[in-house]
């Protein structure tokens, strides 16, 4: 039996082996299944962390892909989820460093991501600000607070995904938090 979970132990979808029965049936089913409940919020986990949405369906792209080509190895289908949220993170930090290096070699001061015309058109102020804030905190503190509050992670999970300690993730957490208070003079 598969068993895609979401997190805190909710159970997204169950999936018997006998639902999979069949020549097509393998490991790539449980990649479609876990594409079809994750790969949204995914993608905009990725897009709060690396600042637009090609880089980010990219990145989750090839999470999937990842899993997709381990498929077989995967020793528990319950870990699936950690995988990807891990392969995506770890994709972020691939494409920030890449951008670091472009911009470095060009002399160019770093700029926040540019937030696309959509979302700031249908984002008041505030929420561009406080984009802005999050955008311009360390990697470190922007995926803790991603984690936390668009995932609804608990420390523990956090701390695994980032391979941390949960005491880290708690003082980051916080260190983030009043960081924005003061970009955002107090009303964080």
């Amino acid at each position: 039996m598969y068993m895609v979970t979401e997190h805190r132990g909710r159970v997204m979808q169950t999936v018997r082996a006998g639902d999979l029965a069949g020549p097509a049936a393998g490991p790539g089913d449980l990649v479609g299944i876990l594409y079809r409940c994750h790969a949204l919020r995914l993608v905009r986990m990725a897009v709060l962390l690396v600042g637009d949405q090609p880089s980010a369906e990219d990145v989750v792209q090839d999470a999937f892909l990842g899993l997709h080509r381990g498929a077989g190895r995967l020793r528990d289908p319950a870990n699936a989820v950690a995988y990807l949220r891990v392969s995506v993170l770890n994709g972020c930090r691939s494409v920030l460093r890449s951008r670091k290096r472009a911009w470095s070699s060009r002399a160019a001061m770093h700029e926040p991501p540019v937030w696309s015309a959509e979302s700031a058109a249908m984002a008041g102020e505030d929420r561009r600000e406080a984009l802005r804030a999050v955008a311009l905190l360390p990697r470190r503190q922007r995926e803790v607070l991603v984690l936390r509050y668009f995932l609804n992670l608990t420390d523990r999970e956090i701390a695994t995904a980032l391979g941390v300690s949960r005491g880290t993730v708690a003082s980051t957490a916080s260190r983030a938090l009043a960081a924005l208070a003061r970009d955002l003079g107090g009303r964080a």
